[in-house]
């Protein structure tokens, strides 16, 4: 059974978490400013929903900024420290908070090049993480 928190999956989430679930990263897209962001249509510069839509994305960019986090996020995040959250900037120019997962050895720093895999957590829930491009 997962023990760690899961996020609330809201209506202005549920596109994203759909896609995930079906291995796509999703983000919502301005048709007036032509820009991605992720998301909610609240924190947007584009508040008319009909100027809204959500498309699917490549899953691939670059470490904007990241940190090696070594006390758990709460007891249930015990296990896993040290582990890595970083600020991804993706091709499309959004830019996403997300963890990184790299082998025990390998090192990361800003600039590197990442790509998008989805860890099933359960039937409800897959989350969007990131591994290094080699």
């Amino acid at each position: 059974m997962y023990e760690k928190p899961i996020p609330t999956i809201d209506a202005d989430s549920i596109e994203y978490w759909s896609g995930a679930k079906a291995g796509k990263l999703m983000l919502q897209y301005s048709k007036v400013s032509n820009e991605y962001f992720l998301y909610s249509r609240s924190l947007g510069k584009t508040i008319n929903d009909e100027n809204i839509e959500w498309k699917e994305v490549s899953g691939n960019g670059e470490i904007y900024s990241f940190t090696y986090v070594h006390t758990p996020a709460g007891e249930a995040f015990k296990d896993d420290v040290p582990y890595i959250v970083a600020i991804i900037t993706l091709k499309e120019g959004a830019r996403i908070i997300s963890n990184i997962t790299v082998d025990k050895n390998e090192k990361i720093k800003i600039g590197d090049k990442v790509k998008v895999y989805f860890e099933k957590i359960s039937e409800e829930l897959t989350v969007p993480k990131f591994k290094l491009l080699k």
